[in-house]
């Protein structure tokens, strides 16, 4: 069987069990900051066995992508080299979420591996292994199944209890419980022991189904309480059971392998298919494509560090397979024919893959060579089998080269690294960033509150409420007075507090006997802290109070929020589905939306992307928001930002007919003609694959066009011309002074020309050859190349000087002539030189370039050089 009909047939058969088939989720984990990557199938299902979420079903089956590139599950260094170790895998998974428990789970694996209507593996080549205490999944086996004794074995605590290869745990607390585990036996000529044995960790027995029988609750004590629904987690991995499905014994022999390391030997123009360099590439190049797909982008932290990695690790490999040329990227198309039936996103997203990888290689190749010379001269000179960590960590500093990838190569040569020597060097370069940061005090950071703010600022801006507490300084207080700044928690507020890129609200608190300006509004658990100084009088714990919000700048702000929504909609429709939103801010007087996309956006994209955002702001439709629960959202399409926490209800926001719709919680306005206009202002890089676009609206985008055209309006005077045929005027202006600098450079070589025909003169013979050290008025560095290229060919055997002031600037070059350069060096010239002058500079035997800035120190710099000379040629 193929691996696309292994994958069909598993989803079919739990199916018709009564499992909902799930999508695969995003190799990014959605609300859920402990992982890097999606890493099994249960992730997407965590918040449901923890008991935060539920589903409209009870049983589940999916086919999930995963990788494991970084953190506590990082298998890099062994991809390719063995048989079964991938950056990126596929996990076929069946999950009960207090439905059916152990006895249906060992049945349900054991039909569909071993029924002839499905997989009709035989059960000779089959062994079971139980968690040592676990009595009733040994009895299942044995009794109903029907698995001889023999080939069940009980996997015993390693240490303390429940420290088993066949004791599962989501963490140290939460749910846990046994596994029962299924091995495929390869047979007798290949080397290994059944598991239990010393002999487990060979390649005979390969386990291929796992089922996790979620049953116990963990406390921090230790104490196993039994969960009142238990719940299955099982996993397969697709690419091991396709090996036995194919009679191969490496995974890499199985079909869908076999297509990629053939394209990849094709790209590379590898002739040797059992090199392993093809394996790493056939490898690295599922996970990069599937992590660009799901929204990362290479850079220097987190997730787009490690996809970094994972690329430039095959494209080292490819250098090592011959390959100098991008050729990573065209791995992608062979890929989509593989996976894209299944994972039709992959396919959508091609061309967005190819470019990334491709910006990715041409990057790398830039310093890859550079590198690899500096790794060679260090082993060169390396004394012992460790390469030095400043080693390690100029290589990534300057060079781009991960930790790991050098280790590969220090692996390949049978040497290690000094991965502290690594570290402590990192260590310093970091406490260097933080000293020269800026740091400032937050207050409410340890502020310890109870209760909870009821939020009434979607529909007021204004209102009563009662002071629940007061702080100063961090500590809290019963009073504040005039003067005094601190912190006021209200029962009630229409303040806005600062989230989801939305500045907090400003304005005034106003009791009996005080007045308080708010400055800022924060949010801490569910309080709304509303930050100031008290302008007049005091406040006091318990006071009722108006609360006025500045409603100027709240309309302000609303309006940018909205524009943000309408601007994430436009960048998806002209650049692509794979723009998700980065970070923003949003206050009153402008909007920054940050986004993934891998290169700057183009002139003409951004008019496109201004140009649809204008057309939904003069449709003036009505912007809704609804509130329901998540599943209802998702249903509506609404867009959910990884990272964001929602609660049991969020707020959907939808403008113009479904063209944006997405959760926000922030403050927005009634219509979209509300906006009045966009201006976007600037576009530029913030991170490896980060831009950031800024924006007005409103008045403030008003002002910019009357800015703009007053600015014309001065130009056009200027230049006594008309605002309508200001560029044809400005372009001739433009080209009449390219010409007049053009004649200028002419009219400065024909000086410095007949200037040094002068000086030829003025050269001085020392030890055989002629010396020239001179001065040289108003030459450019142009016009000195000429001259002291004609006063070498006039001199003969010569070393030459030449010296221009150029404002605050010395222009500086020196000529050798080719008998001399065996002992006087122009470049050494310059070197000895420059810094006579303030300056420095260098550059080759024959000729070399440098430039100073001490005119008063010239002519005594000068009078040296006879000397310098004398001192070379002996």
């Amino acid at each position: 069987m193929k691996s696309a009909e292994i994958r069909d047939a598993y989803l079919k058969f739990f199916q018709t069990k009564g499992h909902e088939i799930v999508p695969s989720s995003s190799l990014v984990p959605g609300n859920d900051p402990t992982l890097l990557f999606t890493n099994a199938g249960m992730v997407q299902f965590k918040d449901v066995f923890l008991g935060e979420d539920k589903r409209n079903y009870t049983r589940a089956t999916s086919s999930q992508r995963c990788v494991r590139a970084g953190g506590k599950h990082n298998d890099l260094e062994n991809v390719g080299y063995t048989a079964r170790h991938h950056t990126f895998f596929e996990m076929l998974g069946n999950f009960s979420f207090g439905d059916y428990f152990k006895r249906d789970a060992i049945h349900y694996a054991w039909e569909f591996l071993t029924s002839s209507e499905w997989l009709g593996i035989s059960a000779d080549k089959l062994t079971v292994t139980v968690y040592q205490e676990d009595d009733e999944a040994y009895d299942i086996w044995k009794d109903q199944v029907g698995v001889p004794e023999e080939r069940i074995i009980r996997i015993g605590d390693k240490g303390g209890r429940y420290q088993s290869d066949n004791f599962w745990a989501m963490g140290d607390t939460g749910p846990c419980g046994p596994c029962t585990e299924i091995f495929y036996d390869h047979g007798e000529d290949i080397w290994g022991g059944p598991p239990g044995t010393p002999e487990e960790d060979g390649d005979r027995f390969i386990e291929i189904w796992n089922v996790v029988f979620m049953q116990f609750n963990r406390s921090a004590d230790g104490t196993m309480a039994p969960l009142p629904k238990p719940s299955v987690d099982t996993g397969m991995g697709l690419e091991r059971i396709a090996a036995v499905m194919q009679n191969v014994h490496s995974n890499y022999e199985i079909d869908l392998f076999q297509a990629l390391l053939k394209d990849a030997a094709e790209k590379t123009g590898a002739t040797d298919m059992e090199n392993k360099s093809l394996r790493v590439i056939a490898d690295h190049i599922r996970s990069c494509a599937f992590l660009v797909v799901d929204g990362v982008l290479p850079s220097n932290e987190g997730r787009g560090y490690v996809l970094r990695r994972i690329i430039r690790r095959a494209i080292r490999h490819g250098h090592k397979l011959g390959q100098k040329q991008a050729f990573f990227h065209k791995l992608v198309a062979e890929l989509a024919a593989q996976m894209g039936d299944a994972y039709p996103e992959l396919t959508k997203q091609q061309a967005q893959v190819e470019k990334v990888l491709l910006a990715e290689e041409q990057q790398f190749e830039k310093t890859l060579d550079k590198g690899m010379a500096v790794l060679e001269d260090a082993l060169k000179d390396l004394k012992g089998s460790v390469v030095p960590g400043e080693v390690l960590f100029t290589l990534y500093d300057t060079y781009g080269f991960p930790l790991d990838l050098t280790a590969d190569i220090a692996r390949e040569r049978e040497l290690t690294v000094d991965e502290e020597g690594y570290e402590a060097a990192m260590a310093e370069q970091r406490a260097r960033a933080r000293a020269a940061g800026a740091f400032k005090v937050d207050y409410s950071a340890s502020l310890q509150l109870d209760g909870k703010t009821e939020f009434t600022g979607y529909s007021d801006l204004a209102g009563e409420a009662t002071i629940l507490s007061l702080y100063k300084d961090g500590d809290a207080v019963d009073s504040l007075a005039e003067g005094d700044e601190g912190l006021v928690i209200l029962d009630r507020t229409p303040f806005y507090a600062e989230s989801g890129g939305q500045v907090g609200d400003s304005g005034y608190l106003t009791a009996t006997g005080g007045r308080f300006e708010v400055r800022d509004c924060t949010k801490q658990s569910d309080n709304h802290l509303h930050m100031g100084v008290v302008l007049q009088g005091s406040l006091n714990k318990g006071d009722t109070i108006n609360t006025d919000v500045d409603a100027n700048v709240r309309r302000a702000t609303a309006l940018n929020h909205s524009a943000t929504h309408l601007l994430h909609a436009a960048l998806r429709e002209v650049l692509g589905d794979h723009v998700t939103q980065k970070g923003s801010l949003v206050d009153s007087e402008r909007l920054r939306f940050d986004f993934s996309h891998f290169e700057a956006v183009k002139p003409e994209e951004l008019k496109a992307i201004e140009a649809r955002v204008n057309q939904q702001i003069l449709l003036n439709s009505d912007i809704a928001t609804d509130v329901c629960d998540m599943e209802t959202a998702q249903a509506k399409g609404a867009m959910a930002l990884f990272g964001e926490k929602y609660g049991d209800e969020v707020r959907v926001l939808s403008m113009g007919e479904g063209f944006s719709v997405e959760l926000c919680g922030g403050t927005h306005a009634s219509r979209t003609g509300d906006i009045g206009q966009i201006r976007i202002t600037s576009e530029g890089g913030v991170a490896a694959g980060i831009r950031r676009l800024e924006a007005v609206t409103a008045e403030k985008a008003l002002g910019l066009f009357d800015q703009s055209e007053a600015l014309i309006g001065q130009v056009s005077a200027m230049v006594k011309g008309r605002p309508d045929t200001l560029a044809d005027k400005v372009s001739a202006l433009v080209s009449q002074n390219k010409q007049l600098e053009k004649e200028l450079a002419q009219l400065k070589a024909k000086l410095a020309s007949a200037a040094g025909s002068n000086l030829a003169g003025d050269a001085v013979e020392v030890a055989g050859a002629k010396v020239l050290a001179s001065q040289i008025e108003g030459a450019d560095m142009k016009s000195l190349d000429n001259t002291v290229a004609q006063l070498k060919d006039k001199l003969g055997s010569a070393v030459v000087l030449l010296a221009s002031p150029a404002g605050e600037k010395i222009n500086l070059i020196a000529a050798v002539s080719d008998d001399l350069q065996d002992r006087v060096s122009a470049g050494n010239l310059i070197k000895y030189f420059a810094p006579l002058v303030g300056g420095k500079g260098g550059g080759k035997p024959d000729k070399a370039k440098g430039a100073g800035t001490d005119l008063a120190a010239l002519p005594g710099a000068l009078e040296t050089v006879s000397g310098w000379v004398q001192e070379q040629l002996g």
